[in-house]
């Protein structure tokens, strides 16, 4: 193994010697977060730094999470630990009254060792390294000490760490190859050029499409090399996981399948159609302009049955007794928002990293109560930390495994090609209108018409589209406004070989298949884990909230017009949430989403039942 963290600049060496003189009165003081904590939160800015990689990321927090478990659990008589048995190199215990300090410092030597070999090469490197070293010195610890012989916790922690990173060089990753795999995968559909109209050259509409851009950024809004999107994780479904058994293996890498999704041309082509012209119904939602008013509080929205949006809202809060107040929004405020805040976090930290924000938002809540389950002893905040980010990062880590699994074994369509796709072979709905074809896009009134000299007659609603008589419609997003920090497009028609999906004009759609959907299986494991862990369905208080300022949150474009503050009973009201905000976006149908949900949440189940083998008995 090549060490990376000797390659900072002597420059940067001296800086961090500096600071540790520094440190000394800040390492005596009792610290606001748990060791733990600390190293989550450099952990999740990394992750905002760098390039936008769901399921690395999701790995990268499970491996961070078992470096500092494995390092605590060393200092511990009935903890198990995951990977490396640490216990037997501690020749000497130290007396009960330094375990704390030598857990504090084994934790951070591991921690430490794993992040800086898993970040020194991310387009953020700097800042991100910067945070590393500048956590050790506040400490008081040397981030240049690198011994891994002996039985000091230094040693323990880089030991650790040594052997979680060898470890993922032989994990099915592919760490060394960059996460490439490339020669494993070759798309069926050649690249769409985004900015002409129609999806170009379709081999195959039931198979993902990569989109050529003139300039590709991701989610975290780094600038990608080259313009057509590469396949990322096509191969992840061969990654080691944490709580997946073999028993739930239908074939190498595919874990949980729920079968496939619908097939244009197959015997669920009207559901095919149905699912995407769905797409683009919710699309239709996005514009505050409307008029139209809607309720997002927790009585009215959420409490819906697992892989379905049949949810009434709740009766009552359970912790107060009473009513939820109503939390009446513009529903085009509210699309929008949620559309951009599940993307991939409020901070660009991916769908796992956005969980573990939840997470320590959970934890910091003045009404939580530091109880395994809710019942029990309560715990020291290291030993609750450690705890959950195990259960928590073992299942985010294992919902990219089947998600990309089953991303790779399907390879399915994304809703841009589908909708294209089908918009420039016609309308299937009926054979006496114009561009028939059984393979177009279902029409519906004022969602999806074709274009007559009628309705394109001067004053009439497809008048600028005149030109294009006998050509389908749709009516949705009009794509980036020309100042997107004062202006907002809102919705109306346009071609429907030119929809685009509510995203950056330099993003568009992921650059992986779409089935099943990743925000759904990573949001509900996630929740099935928060509700295990805390011992309730609901938030502490029974409210979870989160606040999108008025014109100080959007991205795409100026807004939200009013301030919306995003409200969730429980856990799973959140995950449905992150769930159907990509098909606001226009990112996934719900053929993606709700099997993602239901795969989740036995990911989620498998994964706190795993956890717990580990946690031993400290009755």
């Amino acid at each position: 193994m090549i060490d990376a963290r000797p390659l900072r600049t002597v420059g940067r060496c001296l800086t961090v010697c500096a600071a540790l003189a520094l440190a000394a009165a800040a390492a005596a003081a009792e610290p606001a977060h748990s060791v733990a904590r600390r190293w989550n939160e450099v952990l999740l800015q990394a992750i905002r730094n760098d390039f936008a990689r769901p399921p690395v990321h999701a790995r990268n927090l499970y491996h961070v999470t078992v470096a500092m478990w494995d390092a605590w659990a060393a200092y511990d008589d009935t903890a198990r630990p995951v990977l490396v048995d640490a216990r037997a190199w501690i020749d000497e215990r130290a007396a009960a009254g330094d375990d704390a300090a030598a857990r504090h410092e084994a934790i951070s030597y591991a921690a430490y060792y794993v992040l800086y070999s898993r970040y020194f090469e991310s387009p953020g490197a700097y800042e991100s390294l910067t945070g590393f070293d500048d956590l050790m010195a506040e400490f008081g610890y040397d981030p240049a000490n690198t011994v891994r012989e002996g039985s000091s916790p230094a040693a323990i922690g880089n030991r650790i760490g040594h052997l979680i990173i060898e470890h993922g060089y032989d994990d099915g990753a592919d760490e060394l190859g960059s996460y490439a795999f490339e020669y494993e995968y070759r798309p069926a559909n050649r690249p769409m050029v985004v900015g002409e109209s129609g999806a170009g050259p379709v081999q195959d509409p039931n198979r993902w499409q990569p989109l050529a851009l003139r300039r590709f950024v991701d989610q975290a809004g780094r600038q990608q090399p080259g313009n057509v999107q590469r396949f990322i994780g096509s191969h992840w479904g061969a990654v080691t996981p944490f709580a997946l058994s073999p028993d739930g293996m239908v074939e190498d890498g595919v874990y949980l399948d729920p079968g496939p999704p619908p097939y244009l041309g197959g015997d669920r082509t009207r559901e095919y159609q149905t699912a995407f012209a769905e797409v683009l119904r919710y699309g239709a939602t996005l514009s505050p302009d409307d008029g139209v008013l809607i309720d997002i509080s927790p009585g009215a929205r959420g409490n819906n049955n697992l892989g379905a949006n049949d949810g009434r809202g709740h009766a009552v809060n359970p912790v107060t007794g009473t009513p939820y107040a109503p939390n009446v929004v513009k529903r085009g405020d509210w699309s929008r928002v949620i559309a951009e805040f599940w993307a991939d976090g409020p901070d660009s930290e991916t769908p796992p990293g956005h969980w573990n924000s939840l997470a320590n938002y959970v934890t910091d809540h003045p009404e939580t109560v530091r109880r395994l389950g809710g019942a029990g002893a309560v715990l020291d905040p290291l030993e609750w930390d450690l705890k959950l980010y195990l259960a928590l990062n073992g299942a985010v880590h294992d919902a990219a495994i089947c998600a990309w699994g089953l991303k790779g074994r399907y390879d399915y369509v994304r809703p841009i090609t589908a909708v294209r796709y089908m918009a420039t072979l016609g309308q299937s709905s009926d054979p006496n209108l114009p561009a028939y074809h059984e393979h177009g896009l279902p029409l519906y009134p004022g969602l999806i018409e074709v274009i007559t000299a009628e309705s394109a007659a001067a004053g009439e609603r497809h008048a600028h589209l005149a030109e294009h008589v006998g050509s389908v419609a749709v009516y949705g997003w009009l794509g980036k406004p020309e100042d997107p920090e004062t202006q907002y497009s809102g919705v109306g028609w346009l071609l429907a070989a030119d929809w685009l999906p509510y995203q950056r004009d330099t993003f568009v759609t992921p650059p992986f298949a779409g089935y099943v959907s990743g925000h759904s299986a990573f949001s509900r494991a996630a929740a099935e884990v928060m509700a295990r862990f805390t011992g309730s369905d609901f938030f502490p208080g029974g409210l979870g909230e989160w606040v999108a300022p008025v014109n100080d949150f959007l991205v795409f474009e100026a807004g939200p017009t009013e301030t919306v503050t995003l409200q969730w009973a429980t856990y799973y009201d959140a995950s449905d949430e992150a769930a159907i905000s990509r098909l606001y976006g226009g990112i996934h149908p719900s053929v993606d989403d709700l099997p993602g949900r239901i795969v989740g949440s036995k990911i989620g189940i498998a994964a706190f039942e795993h956890a717990l083998t580990y946690f031993g008995d400290r009755s």
